[in-house]
């Protein structure tokens, strides 16, 4: 299998570049995936992976390209958004045969890829998690995963809050009625993840779901006055407001532990 790896929002370290084969050949052996890490993945200007064109150039290059069986996205950050509708539409049929996995920022692409039928499009941990305290087992998980790709045992999505409240009402925003949709988020204070709840669960198509679970919200900022709720609190009042079901916790979040969700395939 072939693997390529691209940058839509923030530069890849390249030491976690440079430790990924060994790591799948250690882990794989003459199953591991050939890794393919686009020069564009180093690139830098400003808060981005190099300016937009390079990003949306590298993203076209890989996902039109038949040899590759799966796309993923090296990390999150910012700047999916501005790249997210300009690649999209210059994917070709190639780019439909494929996986693309990633989370947070990659979002973005995800809700794009969706909404739009292409691929299939998967929630799950990224290259730069090999930075984080358990992050080996985590991209070994995500490898593993995409070489044996499994569907989950429900109808379900996987999305940033902070995100998914940014893109509705645009051309990303997918057709989630019916699914299970789950939300993380991290560093918000507690007033944005309930500003961010108000504004999801009001929207009209939103309000198609099955119902959400909850994730993991990290890394918190400390609010003056403290804001009196958890996150859990939160979903559940707005939950209730709108008449969508809560529907409890989901194994997802900015750490090691994040769990894999393919977008919209099941065992059903």
């Amino acid at each position: 299998m072939r693997i390529a790896i691209v940058a839509p929002s923030c530069t890849l370290d390249p030491l976690v570049a440079e430790r990924l084969p060994a790591l799948a050949k250690e882990a794989f052996g003459d199953d591991a995936p050939e890794l393919f890490v686009h020069p564009q993945c180093y690139l830098s200007k400003g808060h981005f992976a190099g300016p937009d064109e390079a990003r949306i150039d590298a993203l076209v290059e890989v996902a039109n390209d038949p040899s590759f069986d799966a796309i993923w996205f090296a990390r999150g950050g910012y700047g999916a958004c501005r790249v997210a509708e300009a690649a999209l539409d210059r994917f070709t049929s190639a780019a439909g045969d494929k996986f693309y996995m990633g989370y947070s920022d990659a979002g973005f692409l995800l809700a794009g890829l969706y909404a739009r039928g292409i691929g299939r499009p998967v929630h799950g941990p990224m290259p730069a998690d090999l930075k984080r305290e358990g992050g080996e087992a985590a991209v070994l998980r995500a490898m593993e995963w995409l070489i044996n790709p499994k569907p989950a045992p429900e109808l379900s999505v996987a999305f940033n809050l902070t995100v998914l409240s940014q893109l509705l009402g645009t051309s990303l925003q997918p057709d989630l009625a019916d699914h299970v949709l789950m939300i993380e988020d991290v560093a918000e204070y507690m007033y944005r993840t309930d500003r961010s709840l108000f504004h999801l669960t009001s929207n009209p198509r939103i309000r198609q779901v099955a119902g959400i679970k909850l994730g993991r919200f990290s890394l918190v900022p400390k609010n003056d006055p403290d804001f009196g709720q958890t996150e859990e609190q939160i979903a559940k009042h707005w939950c209730a407001a709108s008449g969508i079901p809560y529907l409890g916790r989901a194994d997802i979040g900015h750490d090691a532990d994040n769990k894999i969700v393919p977008f919209g395939w099941t065992t059903g």
